[in-house]
C-alpha cells in the first residue's frame, strides 16, 4: 500500500485487526474493516467505486493449526475476494501464494513452477495450493500467482521472530550435519514483484511465478547473521532427524486437541527447514515479469534491524 501510494496510485485496504486498521488510517490510508471469511455484499461492492486491480495477500500462515481454520482463512476467504474481483471487473488479480505448496521433506534445489506439486506437507500448504487452483480457474480478472519463499523485513512477525525466539530458548538442532540451505525473500523484493505483476499486460494471465532473494544460504549462516543482529549467540546440538520428527509429530497431534490448538514449540515443518536444502528457480519471473531480486540477505537484515531500532 505504501509503495502504490508513493507512485501516485489510489489504494483501498481491507483488514480485520482494529489496531492495524487504526494505524493505517492514521497514516492517511483508506481502510475498510472486513473479515474476508464473510462474503462481500452489494453495498460493499458499490462503496468501493472503480477498482483496477486486487492484491490478495491475507492468509493464515502457520506451521500448525486445525484444518478448518486454514480452510476458512485461505480458501473460503480467497473465494470471497475473487467474487469481489469479478463484481468490480478488475483487470488484474495478484494472489500471494507460498513456496510451501512445493515443499517436501527432501533436498530440492531449483524447484520450477511447472514441477508437479508434492503431497502437501501441512494444512497450510494444502489450502494455499487449493486457493491457487481457485484463483487460476477464475476467468476474466487477469489472475497471477506469486510464490514467495520465507518473507522477512519490516513488519515481520513470523520468520525472524520465531527463529530468534528459538535461538534464545537454548541449543538449536543441527540436523543432517548442517546440510540445510534455503533462499529467503526480503519484503521489498516481494513488493517489487507485485508491482511488476500489476504493470505487465495480458501475457502473464493465468501464470505462476516463484519469488525469492536468489541467494541459497546455509541455515547455520542465516541463524548466525540474524542472531548477530539481535545480539544473540546461537548454540547448536547434533540431533538425529528421524526420532525428532517422530516426537514433533506426536507433539503436534497433542496440540491439536488442546483448547485453542496452540502452536507447539517443535513442528515437523520447522525441523524440515533445518534439515533439507531448498531453493526456487527464478527464470520465469525474470522473463515473464521482468523482475529480479535486488535485496541481498546482508542488506535485508540491515534494513530489518534498522527499522526495528527506529520503531
Amino acid at each position: 500500500m505504501r509503495r502504490l501510494r508513493a507512485e501516485g496510485v489510489a489504494v483501498v485496504g481491507f483488514g480485520r485487526d482494529p489496531h492495524r486498521i487504526a494505524a493505517l488510517r492514521g497514516d492517511g490510508f483508506d481502510m475498510r474493516a472486513h473479515d474476508l471469511v464473510q462474503a462481500f455484499g452489494p453495498r460493499d461492492v458499490a462503496a468501493m467505486g472503480p477498482v483496477d486491480a486486487i492484491i490478495h495477500c491475507a492468509a493464515r500462515s502457520s506451521p500448525h493449526g486445525t484444518p478448518h481454520a486454514f480452510q476458512t482463512a485461505n480458501v473460503t476467504a480467497a473465494g470471497h475476494v475473487l467474487d469481489l474481483g469479478r463484481a468490480l471487473v478488475v483487470r488484474r488479480f495478484v494472489f500471494i501464494s507460498s513456496s510451501s505448496v512445493s515443499f517436501a521433506a527432501r533436498d530440492q534445489l531449483g524447484v520450477r513452477e511447472s514441477d508437479p506439486l508434492p503431497r502437501p506437507f501441512s494444512a497450510y500448504a494444502a489450502t494455499k495450493a487449493a486457493a491457487e487452483r481457485l484463483v487460476l480457474a477464475t476467468p476474466g480478472i487477469g489472475s497471477v500467482v506469486l510464490r514467495p519463499r520465507g518473507i522477512y523485513g519490516a513488519g515481520d512477525t513470523a520468520l525472524l521472530p520465531r527463529l530468534l525466539r528459538a535461538a534464545g530458548r537454548g541449543p538449536l538442532p543441527l540436523l543432517r550435519g548442517g546440510q540445510a540451505r534455503i533462499d529467503l525473500t526480503h519484503v521489498d523484493d516481494v513488493v517489487d514483484a507485485v508491482m511488476a505483476s500489476l504493470q505487465q499486460g495480458a501475457g502473464i494471465e493465468g501464470r505462476t511465478f516463484n519469488i525469492s532473494g536468489g541467494e541459497v544460504l546455509a541455515i547455520t549462516d542465516i541463524v548466525a547473521r540474524a542472531c548477530a543482529g539481535a545480539g544473540l549467540s546461537p548454540r547448536w546440538r547434533k540431533v538425529p532427524l528421524a526420532p525428532l520428527m517422530a516426537v514433533a509429530g506426536l507433539v503436534e497431534g497433542v496440540a491439536r486437541w488442546l483448547p485453542g490448538a496452540p502452536e507447539p514449540v517443535i513442528t515437523r515443518y520447522g525441523l524440515a527447514l533445518f534439515a533439507y536444502a531448498q531453493s526456487l528457480d527464478l527464470s520465469q519471473a525474470h522473463t515473464g515479469l521482468g523482475w529480479v531480486p535486488r535485496v541481498s540477505f546482508e542488506d535485508g537484515l540491515a534494513r530489518t534491524f534498522a527499522m526495528g531500532r527506529s520503531a
